[in-house]
């Protein structure tokens, strides 16, 4: 296959903490030990971004605005035409209060009158039409914005095939390409049993079972996930629930103040380095991950237990794939059924073996969908 240049614009990027970062800093990395030639168009940002061979980062964007935009377009100019824009999209990533209607015109041009190639990457499409008049006005010009960026749009990637239904009406009856491109792990697999082993034994699994849970800790699922483990960590159960991520520790001092009794149950690791985060992953014996929407291939935590091969007990629900069913790879319990998903969890715990085949067919699916040399063949064969 030849070999192309691409040019990557995200709102974010390492050093930026993020999923949209991490997701860049991957599909750059990826791309580039293609053999490809890689730049990354981003904002500004105190420290240094990872040094990859292949890969140019450009902090041109500044914040986003039309004089930086100007700026952008002669740098561009030094490359030869037409340039593959890659965009990672996020409504809310591009400044202004998440209303860069500038950034979506400058897209446009750059597809009609400079001759570049826009590809979309949607991580997410718009808010929704709720919660009184700001977010409505900011829905509303979200629907402006995608409907300018599918003007400019070539091909429009999606995390997950739900956001084709929400952006097609938006295309106004211009053909669109639309294909699924799923995010990745973004934390490596660490091999370091004696380390495990210590995370275990810290973390009490010489007396039950270690439950795992890894996210964002958004206040829905964190709902969920409360109103799920009291019935698996209390009277006189010996296993343990292990929050790990960023916001762990405010959810722990949650559930210790509305359930005292179990202060000695529930650990919280707070935010780790990606090795530490690896192996706390591993040292779980489940990983019990409700979404409210549904599991989907846009959760970058459920990449990251599927990866490891934790078995993983999660929720179907309005976004949730057929091949999550279909591949047998995670216990699914109805997302309204919250009793549901604390018996399946009962269930797995002491079923080694029900575990061990899920911990195979995690690691299989990963493989087979979301490992991110699957993205980079999927990005390159239609580049081609």
């Amino acid at each position: 296959m030849s070999s192309f240049s691409w040019h990557l614009v995200t709102s974010e990027y390492p050093p930026q903490p993020g999923g949209v970062s991490d997701y860049t800093q991957l599909v750059a990395a990826g791309l580039a030990a293609a053999g490809d030639k890689v730049h990354i168009w981003c904002p500004s940002a105190e420290g240094e971004a990872p040094d990859i061979d292949g890969v140019a980062v450009h902090r041109s964007l500044g914040c986003f605005s039309r004089s930086d935009l100007r700026r952008v377009d002669q740098l561009l100019e030094q490359f030869n035409a037409p340039r593959r824009l890659l965009v990672q999209w996020v409504p809310h990533g591009y400044g202004y209060r998440a209303m860069n209607l500038w950034f979506c015109w400058w897209l446009w041009k750059r597809a009609h009158r400079r001759g570049d190639r826009v590809e979309l990457m949607v991580h997410e499409p718009f808010l929704e039409f709720r919660n009184g008049w700001r977010q409505i006005t900011v829905a509303f010009v979200h629907r402006l914005m995608t409907i300018i960026l599918l003007s400019a749009a070539s091909h429009v990637w999606i995390t997950i095939p739900a956001w084709e239904a929400y952006w097609r009406p938006y295309a106004l009856g211009r053909k669109k390409t639309f294909d699924w491109l799923p995010v990745v792990s973004n934390i490596s697999v660490t091999d370091d049993h004696p380390a495990i082993k210590t995370i275990r034994s810290r973390y009490g699994a010489a007396e039950g079972s270690i439950i795992g849970h890894f996210g964002g800790y958004d206040r829905h699922n964190t709902r969920l996930l409360l109103e799920t483990v009291y019935p698996l960590i209390s009277n006189g159960s010996k296993d343990t629930l292990l929050l790990m991520g960023k916001g762990s520790e405010e959810v722990r001092e949650e559930l210790i103040r509305n359930h005292s009794e179990m202060e000695g149950r529930v650990s919280a690791t707070g935010n780790l380095t990606a090795p530490d985060l690896s192996l706390h992953l591993r040292a779980c014996d489940v990983m019990l991950q409700p979404y409210v929407d549904g599991v989907s291939s846009r959760r970058g935590s459920m990449m990251a237990a599927l990866a490891h091969g934790v078995p993983v007990i999660t929720t179907s629900g309005r976004f949730t794939e057929p091949l999550w069913a279909e591949s047998k790879a995670v216990v699914l319990v109805p997302v309204e059924d919250v009793s549901a998903l604390a018996a399946a969890t009962k269930r797995l715990l002491p079923d080694s073996a029900a575990r061990s085949n899920l911990s195979r067919a995690a690691k299989a699916l990963y493989g087979e969908q979301f490992d991110v040399k699957v993205i980079i063949d999927r990005l390159r064969a239609a580049a081609g």
